[in-house]
């Protein structure tokens, strides 16, 4: 913060004192008309650091796998498959580090530009269902059945890179910019279905519990897509060392709905 505030006391003095002809980033693209002194136009590179949070809406309850494990079962017959193991929503904070490249056009105030920015952390939550029913009459099989399902989900976000397009405004060593584009994620998804049956002949007996069936569907290292956008500030410090602060949504429309909102901090050069 120290940093920031002395950056901007450097940009203001310098803004005020242009006859002093100090070397603040001068460029082509800006003329006497222009209400900065600082030059954005060309490529610039940093690294950035975020906290934030990821939201889940696990809409499914796993009915594939379900009716999978118990296809031919007599337990069936319970209407076991159209049981409600809806997984609900779920939410979690993580933090992140990584980087960021674009490059920027100037017109006098008006900059657009491009940029490819990448996070490192571990985003994403998990959910699960339960639900037990005992017959209240014996099954086709000739056997009352006490049965209990569980159905969890859980998705794992470790890298997303977004590709954005920028429109800023440059004013003073400021540059405030708005930015959305397409957001890439790598992510493991576990989905999984546990079924317990136990059994007896008569309701005086004590149950004896059947093998368990289990139905698991992962994927490791899967492509996601979706989109981004977001806002943020661009802080010329001196030459072409610049801070930046802002807020950035993710959405990540795979079959677990995920958005994620984080807020960071960077420090860049432009070159």
């Amino acid at each position: 913060m120290r940093r920031l505030l002395l950056g901007a006391v450097i940009c203001g003095t310098m803004t005020g004192a242009q006859a002093a002809d100090l070397p603040i980033l001068r460029g082509s693209f800006t003329d006497g008309l222009s209400t900065t002194s600082v030059n954005w136009n060309g490529f610039y590179l940093g690294g950035q650091a975020g906290y934030g949070s990821s939201d889940e809406n696990f809409t499914g309850s796993n009915t594939t796998i379900l009716d999978a494990l118990l296809d031919h079962n007599v337990i069936q017959e319970m209407q076991v498959a159209d049981w409600n193991l809806g997984l609900g929503k779920k939410s979690a904070r993580s933090s992140a580090f990584g980087g960021f490249a674009g490059y920027n056009w100037q017109w006098d105030d008006a900059v657009l530009g491009v940029e490819a920015s990448y996070m490192h952390g571990s985003f994403g939550g998990s959910s699960s269902a339960f639900k037990e029913l005992i017959s209240g009459t014996a099954l086709s099989d000739g056997h009352f059945h006490d049965v209990a399902v569980t159905s969890s989900e859980s998705i794992s976000i470790s890298d997303m890179a977004t590709f954005r397009g920028r429109v800023a405004y440059a004013w003073d060593c400021f540059l405030p910019y708005a930015f959305g584009g397409l957001a890439l994620g790598n992510a493991d998804i576990t989905r999984s279905v546990v079924v317990n049956d136990a059994i007896r002949t008569t309701v005086s007996q004590p149950w004896t519990p059947l093998t368990p069936l289990t139905g698991i569907d992962a994927v490791h290292n899967h492509l996601i897509y979706g989109y981004t956008a977001g806002l943020g500030v661009d802080i010329n410090l001196i030459g072409g060392l610049f801070a930046r602060a802002e807020w950035e949504y993710i959405r990540f429309t795979t079959n677990i709905d995920t958005s994620i909102n984080t807020v960071r901090a960077g420090l860049g050069y432009k070159f």
